[in-house]
């Protein structure tokens, strides 16, 4: 009996558990491709240290946190500049908005209660539940982490903020051979599905496609011929961010779940052709 994945070329995006991804992809009979669209995400300190110190001086009407890792950094980055307590009060004056439940337990931890959450894990989730809050002539400071958030920031923007990113963590995107070689091979019909666990990787492909005026015929390759496979709430809706409507996510977010959902979707698939 065929395996789920035979005779298909399944590309990796991410750059961590690369064996383990192909070994549970060979596992399924298809043939693993790396192309690590992740590039490297780096601590900014000296960078942001300026944003923090001006939020202490002036506060904001809102801040809104988007990742936990990137909430605890800002406060160890005030910790370290010995302004952690009077970062801490400029918070509790603030307006808080919290997006995913690790963001909202390093703000339980603080002592923080956030005033709108989003309700599934993803920004347009957020954005939902700030719909009906007046920014007009407000200042809005945004922590991201390592990319930009545009729908959020013209979401903002549209209802009259002034808005301020904040990215304790920045990236550096991949290497541009790599990207340029995932394109190829997608318009040159030489993989069936490509496998995003970060919004990173989806940013990084469509940034490229973008450069090198591809976007269109990246989008059709993806609606008729190739398979978008995503981990997480966030890479979904990067995905749909991006015009790739034609997706499959596992319930669980986990690498061998992605697998498993993929080559039942395709052994599907090859079924329902028969």
């Amino acid at each position: 009996m065929a395996k789920g994945l035979e005779g298909k070329t399944i590309v990796i995006g991410g750059s961590r558990k690369i064996e383990e991804i192909s070994a549970l992809i060979q596992k399924q009979g298809g043939q693993p491709v790396s192309r690590p669209l992740q590039g490297t995400v780096f601590l900014a300190e000296k960078e942001v240290e300026p944003s923090v110190a001006r939020f202490i001086e002036d506060g904001a009407d809102w801040i809104i946190f988007t990742t936990g890792i990137g909430t605890e950094t800002l406060l160890r980055i005030a910790r370290n500049m010995g302004k952690e307590e009077e970062f801490l009060c400029r918070l509790r004056e603030a307006k808080i908005a919290s997006r995913g439940y690790k963001t909202l337990n390093v703000l339980k931890r603080n002592g923080l209660k956030p005033l709108a959450v989003d309700e599934d894990g993803s920004t347009q989730g957020l954005i939902r539940s700030l719909a009906e809050v007046d920014f007009n002539g407000k200042h809005v400071m945004i922590q991201l982490n390592g990319e930009s958030a545009p729908s959020l920031v013209s979401f903002l923007e549209n209802k009259g903020a002034e808005v301020e990113t904040v990215l304790p963590y920045q990236h550096i995107p991949p290497d541009e051979e790599t990207v340029g070689t995932l394109c190829s091979e997608l318009l040159n019909g030489e993989a069936d599905a490509v496998c995003f666990t970060t919004q990173i990787q989806v940013r990084s492909l469509f940034d490229y496609a973008r450069k090198k005026d591809l976007t269109d015929r990246i989008h059709q390759v993806f609606e008729e011929h190739v398979l978008a496979v995503s981990v997480g709430k966030v890479t979904s809706e990067a995905l749909r961010d991006e015009g790739v409507s034609r997706y499959i996510a596992p319930e669980r977010e986990r690498m061998g779940a992605m697998i498993v959902e993929l080559a039942k979707y395709i052994e599907k698939e090859s079924a329902s052709h028969l």
